[in-house]
């Protein structure tokens, strides 16, 4: 049967994978900045506290003081191409659709800020994605990060009348895939540092110590991730040291410890001079890893009699990285492809 003329053009159907990352601010400005905290920190999943208590503080205090300063701290990371976590995605989304190839559409949104996960999610079923994996690249599971892909993705569907099919890419904490690649691409980086680190700290993304108590798995799978990864590093360093820590502390409640400056502070104290840190909680580096990290921990870490230091790349788009997505992704598209 011939298709009318008055139908509508159906494009073929197809299947999609779906990058999601955290989110960034369009500009390294104030407005950017204020417009990308609002959103961000509005998520319930984000800001546990009743609404009553926190939306005065936030619209009272946070978005008139912080985005001045979290726009100054951009301006130092920002690159030709945006933010380095929006560079890196899209790379890491251009890198995967060439090893996926023509029969299946990678593309890639943010969970706040631009690109949007909705419009996202929109554009590849306009384009004739009937089936959707979406892959939320946070290797350990939190409720603040993972889940609010979740949240997003549930509400675009229902504003939708015609709903691709939808898979979602589990949190790869533990993968024997994810902890190679990391031992491959962190054992590559140390070779090339013209220093000899004693220590190799593991920094990872801090949450408020009550989301542990509240049954959130976070705490528990960056400190699995952290044992493997040093196992595995083990056998071609046998006197590197290795601590984990978590960075980012924010507001008065009591977070996840080590605190990650604390411990750069405290290492330098006690004599060590030569440090090296990494991020395995990040797919993609970010404001967190380029200023927190390399540019403010080494400040920390010098300025505590530290000598010599060393910020690792995350995995990023790079060979490690790229094989090691590519086979998740083809782990979760079996039966699709």
């Amino acid at each position: 049967m011939e298709r009318p003329q008055s139908h509508p053009p159906v494009p073929a159907p197809r299947v999609g994978v779906l990058l999601v990352n955290l989110g960034t601010p369009d500009a390294p400005d104030a407005a950017s900045v204020r417009r990308y905290l609002k959103e961000f920190l509005s998520d319930r999943r984000v800001v546990e506290i009743p609404r009553l208590v926190w939306w005065p503080i936030l619209n009272g205090i946070i978005l008139n003081t912080r985005p001045r300063k979290s726009a100054h701290a951009y301006g130092q990371v920002w690159g030709q191409d945006g933010s380095p976590l929006a560079a890196i995605t899209k790379a890491q989304a251009v890198a995967l659709q060439a090893r996926l190839g023509g029969d299946v559409l990678v593309d890639w949104a943010m969970r706040y800020g631009n690109p949007a996960l909705g419009a996202a999610v929109q554009a590849m079923k306009d384009r004739g994605c009937e089936r959707i994996l979406v892959a939320p690249l946070y290797p350990q599971y939190s409720g603040a990060t993972t889940a609010t892909v979740i949240d997003a993705l549930g509400a675009q569907l229902a504003a939708m009348r015609w709903q691709p099919a939808l898979r979602t890419l589990p949190s790869y904490y533990d993968d024997p895939v994810h902890i190679e690649a990391l031992r491959t691409d962190t054992a590559r980086q140390l070779a090339r540092l013209d220093f000899t680190p004693e220590a190799l700290l593991l920094s990872f993304h801090g949450m408020p110590e009550r989301t542990l108590h509240l049954g959130d798995p976070y705490h528990c799978q960056c400190r699995k991730t952290a044992r493997l990864l040093a196992q595995a590093l083990a056998p071609e360093f046998p006197q590197l040291r290795i601590e984990t820590s978590f960075q980012s502390r924010f507001g008065r409640a009591r977070w996840l410890e080590p605190a990650t400056d604390a411990v750069l502070a405290a290492e330098a104290a006690k004599g060590t001079r030569r440090i090296a840190i990494a991020a395995p909680g990040f797919s993609a580096d970010c404001l967190e890893t380029r200023e927190e990290l390399a540019i403010r921990g080494r400040e920390q870490f010098v300025e505590a009699g530290g000598t010599h230091f060393a910020a690792l790349d995350c995995l990023n788009a790079g060979h490690a990285g790229i094989d090691m997505l590519d086979a998740l992704i083809r782990r979760e598209l079996a039966g699709w492809i």
